[in-house]
């Protein structure tokens, strides 16, 4: 194949070139134009995201109960089990009254037979339903996500929950929802099956907080962030050791360099020339 002359060569990058800009023009006008409906969540100031700031403990304690009496009449949490509370917002007496008020099914027995019994320390959170097809005909065919991880599993993780609890509204004019389904700018697309979940007064505190809807959704956003992290306070005691040691290593580092290479650095080498006889 004959070599392309130079005018062919700036020819085809400028046909490259416009056609790129060409549709970089038309993608931007594009998303324009489109009617977003969608919300991006505000990065909320939670006590417990700095960098050397621990979970507010008390607050995890009233999230778990906004949980329990709220949110796990639809919602699971599979991966968080009784013991999990101990030391953390229950003491162990507490948490195995807590694993006490479930019954949990077991066995077989010595006869084969399967049991129910009272729930321990080592049982799960149980699930409201049996299954994903009792969840959907239960909720107009919308299956509840477990809310074990939900924290870290989307886009502005706590914040984006909190936004989604305190967010119902009415739809903007020209936007309706089917039947059974609320409006909501921080759900994708904006209409969403779950009916507000939080009102004022919805639920008693144990250590009588004011039970406001903004308190409850910071309290169960707060034992979310906790469930989905739990080393987190450990994860941070260990980042201010570490920092703490390296440092100190860093200074005797420069040290022992400074002490070390003193002599070499400041030694007078002179090469005197050989003498032939």
């Amino acid at each position: 194949m004959a070599a392309w002359t130079l005018g062919k060569k700036v020819a085809t990058a400028a046909l490259g070139l416009g056609t790129a800009g060409g549709a970089g023009l038309l993608f931007a006008l594009d998303e324009s134009v489109k009617a977003d409906l969608t919300l991006h969540p505000p990065k909320l100031p939670f006590s417990h995201n700095g960098p050397i700031d621990a979970f507010d403990h008390a607050s995890i304690r009233r999230g778990y109960q906004v949980y329990k009496q709220v949110c796990s009449a639809c919602h699971s949490m599979r991966f968080l089990a009784y013991r999990h509370l101990v030391a953390v917002s229950h003491t162990e007496e507490e948490a195995k009254t807590e694993a006490a008020e479930i019954m949990v099914t077991d066995g077989p027995d010595e006869n084969g037979d399967f049991f129910d019994r009272p729930g321990k320390l080592f049982d799960y959170f149980p699930s409201p339903y049996k299954n994903d097809a009792a969840a959907a005909a239960a909720n107009n065919g919308a299956i509840p996500p477990d809310l074990s991880y939900i924290a870290l599993a989307r886009h502005g993780n706590e914040s984006y929950v909190y936004s989604l609890l305190n967010g119902y509204c009415d739809p903007p004019a020209g936007i309706e929802v089917r039947e059974g389904q609320y409006f909501n700018p921080y759900y994708p697309g904006g209409a969403i099956s779950m009916a507000p979940p939080l009102y004022n007064e919805i639920i008693e505190y144990e250590d009588g907080t004011p039970a406001t809807q903004s308190q409850l959704a910071k309290d169960v956003c707060t034992f979310l962030s906790w469930s989905a992290s739990p080393e987190q306070d450990m994860r941070k005691k260990m980042f201010i050791k570490t920092t703490i040691v390296f440092s100190a290593l860093i200074g005797l580092s420069w040290y022992w360099k400074r002490m070390k290479w003193s002599v070499l650095k400041s030694r007078k080498i002179v090469y005197a020339p050989r003498k032939y006889d």
